[in-house]
């Protein structure tokens, strides 16, 4: 134990100049050009009794879509989100789906075509049908584009 305790002092004095002597680098101007990610929040509430069957549906012809857009990089990541209680009726929701955009422009945009449901569901009647089935399931749906804020310029200690 005694050559690992001369050693841990000079490894810190190391680590910490080390820290000291890299600089703050700004932004290149490629990078503070770039397109900021963007979050949108898509808010579930099914009616009593079907979350089951909403969920069967979601993943069979709504997930695939999703997962081809993060494929292709319109989507850098999602999260399913469930609540770990429940709420008053009134501010109930079974299900938060959050997606994180590359480009804020998606957010008010139709993300996908036509091309890309023919592509992944060639029985188009079915594939309508269920989506309909999909919606009658919800009491309530919501998108909510979520404005992120840079917390860069918070303060960090009390005046």
């Amino acid at each position: 134990m005694k050559p690992l305790a001369g050693w841990l002092p000079g490894c810190v004095v190391i680590i910490a100049a080390f820290g000291v002597f890299i600089p703050d680098r700004a932004p290149l101007a490629h990078e503070a050009d770039a397109p900021k990610p963007a979050v949108n929040e898509f808010y579930y509430r099914v009616k009593w009794g079907y979350f089951d069957e909403f969920m069967e549906l979601f993943k069979k012809n709504h997930y695939p879509i999703l997962a081809r857009l993060k494929d292709d990089g319109v989507i850098l990541d999602m999260y399913a989100s469930y609540p770990a209680s429940h709420a008053a009726e009134s501010q109930r929701w079974d299900m938060r789906f959050t997606v994180v955009l590359a480009d804020p422009k998606h957010t008010y945009e139709y993300m996908y075509g036509p091309e890309l449901i023919k592509e992944l569901y060639p029985d188009q009647e079915a594939f309508r049908k269920e989506e309909q089935r999909r919606f009658e399931l919800l009491e309530e749906h919501m998108d909510v584009p979520m404005k992120m804020d840079d917390l860069s310029g918070w303060r960090t200690t009390p005046e």
